[in-house]
């Protein structure tokens, strides 16, 4: 099982999957252009895809679905709520392209098992996926208030992480954001922030080789650095050292990472 984090952040969000049998995509939050550039950049077709997972209908993760599905004739997989939630936004999408993947379930196509958990965001039904094969886990989860020993029980010992690192408190709280955008993304149903993401990476993370994407950072109350550098700090606070068996890698908004193995 290989992936790459095509795009992450407020702008737009894109997640590659594929096996040697089978391709996924989780959100489409960038134009339909901008996506056949991203696919371009990794070496791969979105003719090629069976399947686009849906997180949550925020625009920044559902942008292109409409276009991308009529284009491509691709299955789209959202549970019930999302789907309502979705049908004034993306268009008009056939019948036969319309899945239902409920919440807290597991899908299975062929040697891969994708199973769905519910995360805290401010939308109908937010949810978001991990990706098992032949005993190798991919975890996948932005979007969300706070990591609930739900959730953790679900992402326990991903071998790659996608993990939320959104703001750093200090720089949203001084920031430019009005007081009501503010106590929005600092809420239960906002987004982590890098020290808390740390926090619950360090509980979730098993003594074995683990691969940590950094990822929905906010363009105007983060940095790079500045979260490598909490993330970091935080993790050694509860004795893991990056670099023993920890990476610690960059996502971006324009430049998709490396397509590699899980």
């Amino acid at each position: 099982m290989r992936f790459s984090v095509l795009a992450s952040g407020s702008s737009g969000n894109a997640i590659y999957i594929e096996n040697d049998q089978h391709s996924f995509l989780v959100d489409v939050g960038l134009s339909g252009r901008k996506m056949e550039e991203l696919f371009a950049s990794i070496g791969k077709k979105m003719s090629d895809l069976d399947g686009i997972l849906v997180t949550h209908e925020h625009s920044d993760h559902i942008k292109g679905i409409g276009i991308v599905a009529r284009k491509y004739k691709v299955p789209i997989y959202a549970n019930e709520k999302t789907w309502m939630a979705m049908d004034g936004l993306v268009g008009a999408i056939p019948t036969d392209q319309r899945f239902h993947f409920p919440m807290d379930a597991v899908k299975t196509f062929g040697s891969i098992d994708i199973e769905s958990f519910a995360v805290s965001h401010d939308a109908a039904d937010p949810m978001f996926y991990v990706f098992h094969e032949n005993g190798r886990k991919l975890a996948l989860i932005t979007d969300t208030g706070y990591v609930s020993d739900r959730m953790k029980g679900v992402i326990q010992a991903a071998d790659s992480f996608v993990f939320e690192s959104n703001h750093d408190v200090g720089m949203l709280q001084m920031g430019r954001y009005p007081w009501s955008v503010k106590r929005r993304i600092l809420s239960d149903v906002g987004h982590v922030s890098n020290e808390d993401a740390a926090v619950a990476m360090s509980e979730v993370m098993a003594e074995k080789p683990t691969r940590i994407y950094l990822s929905h950072l906010s363009k105007d109350n983060n940095m790079k650095d500045l979260a490598r550098m909490s993330v970091e700090q935080t993790l050694q606070m509860k004795g893991i050292i990056v670099g023993d068996y920890v990476d610690l890698l960059d996502t971006d908004a324009n430049v998709p990472t490396p397509l590699v193995t899980v």
